[in-house]
């Protein structure tokens, strides 16, 4: 089964997160790669995550394509332009790449070379629209046709949040009007807010319109749990997350503990349909937590 395949079948899935090596060696991928075969459902490669180089999302998951793990390849609009970007849909599918992230890309003066030129050509909806017009009608936007058929599983970003009255969902529903199928969040770790959210997604009629993983993290401190609140846009980490963190007399393995309760607990709501985890810096915790939410959450089997 693919990855879509199971979301489908109502399987809870697990995907996690590899940033590209900033390296020549293919070993260096695979080491944070194939640890996670079958462990994880699709592994995310970034692409230019933080707004630095490394070695290309698009190698990167054709290289894990070889070796038989499925990957969801994140595609920017902030280093090419519309030409590029197409040209990339086109090599995706040419080397059996079916999921795709599509993002906008973080700002390059956030990087270590803040003077690079930002390209910006396309929004996200722009390139999922494009990307489903390549899918379904096997063509590009002028009307060129495409030989072949290209089998995306589109994919968006989305930030819960402890919706205000009033509030509703625009901005991911213009997402899944341009073709976002799947959905992966922000760090997000409260189980109460993503509760609350999905109820008015399901108020606002978007339940059922597209599958939505969680953002999660294995924690190594309180002081990086504060960080994340304080510097990821989007990320949601509770008081009593970092109380417990500064509680531990083991802060590391208190974290890997409060992301494996996150999953048993995400994986009990209705419109949670899997989680992401993300460990940046960190990769090697992550066939730990998947291992263990193998025996612990039925729905993932």
């Amino acid at each position: 089964m693919t990855f879509e395949d199971k979301l489908r079948a109502g399987r809870f899935v697990i995907t996690a997160e590899v940033t590209p090596p900033v390296s020549v060696v293919r070993g260096d991928l695979l080491a944070k790669a194939l640890p996670l075969k079958g462990l994880v459902d699709a592994v995310n490669v970034t692409d230019g995550a933080g707004a630095r180089p490394h070695l290309g999302a698009m190698t990167a998951a054709a290289m894990l394509v070889e070796q038989g793990i499925e990957p969801v390849l994140q595609i920017t609009c902030r280093d090419r332009n519309r030409i590029a970007l197409q040209s990339d849909l086109i090599s995706a599918a040419a080397s059996g790449i079916r999921n795709l992230l599509i993002l906008r890309g973080d700002n390059p003066d956030l990087g270590d070379q803040p003077d690079a030129k930002g390209v910006f050509d396309l929004h996200p909806r722009e390139l999922m629209e494009t990307a489903r017009m390549l899918r379904d009608r096997g063509e590009l936007p002028p009307g060129r046709k495409v030989s072949g058929r290209a089998q995306f599983f589109i994919g968006a970003a989305d930030n819960p949040i402890d919706p205000p009255p009033g509030w509703s969902p625009d901005s991911l529903q213009a997402k899944i009007d341009a073709g976002a199928q799947f959905a992966q969040t922000q760090f997000c770790m409260d189980a109460g807010v993503v509760r609350r959210y999905l109820a008015r997604l399901a108020e606002r009629g978007l339940a059922g319109r597209l599958f939505m993983l969680i953002g999660i993290a294995p924690l190594r401190s309180a002081r990086s749990a504060r960080w994340m609140r304080d510097k990821l846009f989007g990320t949601v980490m509770p008081e009593a997350v970092i109380a417990r963190m500064e509680q531990a007399s083991d802060p590391a393995d208190e974290g890997r503990r409060i992301c494996l309760e996150m999953i048993e607990e995400l994986s009990q709501i209705s419109g949670v349909a899997g989680v992401h985890i993300m460990a940046p810096g960190n990769d090697s915790v992550i066939p730990e937590i998947a291992a263990a939410a193998r025996q612990k959450v039925p729905r993932v089997q």
